[in-house]
């Protein structure tokens, strides 16, 4: 056995790639465990939102291009969202810096908001600490 077998994959993957200026960030999130996708989901937001670990420097308001991977699901959902809020660097209570992205008012979003809240079941309504507001 390898080393790289002998380790897990991360419950997240980020992948960003890097615009053009002036042309929003297109970042691939996927979730392959339940409880990444529960620490990351806002069900608080009217439509949703996830948290978007990144260093990268954000506006509130931005426009960002999400390509999320639910967990044991292999499609890959669009998502054209605005900067909802930032955890900036050195945070406190140790919350790793990133932006929350809020999803669009439309009916593929809410189809997609519909599947995370069926994947995360009655945990959606858990007291566990996350990385959002």
């Amino acid at each position: 056995m390898t080393d790289r077998e002998a380790t897990p994959p991360a419950p997240l993957t980020l992948m960003s790639v890097s615009p053009p200026v002036n042309r929003p960030a297109v970042i691939q999130l996927m979730f392959r465990e339940k409880g990444a996708l529960y620490a990351a989901y806002m069900p608080v937001l009217s439509d949703g939102g996830v948290f978007v670990p990144t260093t990268r420097d954000y506006r509130l308001g931005e426009d960002i291009y999400l390509l999320l991977t639910l967990p044991d699901d292999p499609q890959r959902y669009p998502v054209a969202g605005k900067v909802a809020w930032i955890t900036p660097a050195n945070a406190s209570a140790g919350r790793t810096q990133g932006v929350g992205v809020r999803f669009p008012a439309d009916e593929k979003t809410r189809v997609l908001r519909l599947r995370i809240e069926e994947v995360l079941g009655t945990s959606i309504s858990s007291s566990k600490p996350t990385q959002t507001i």
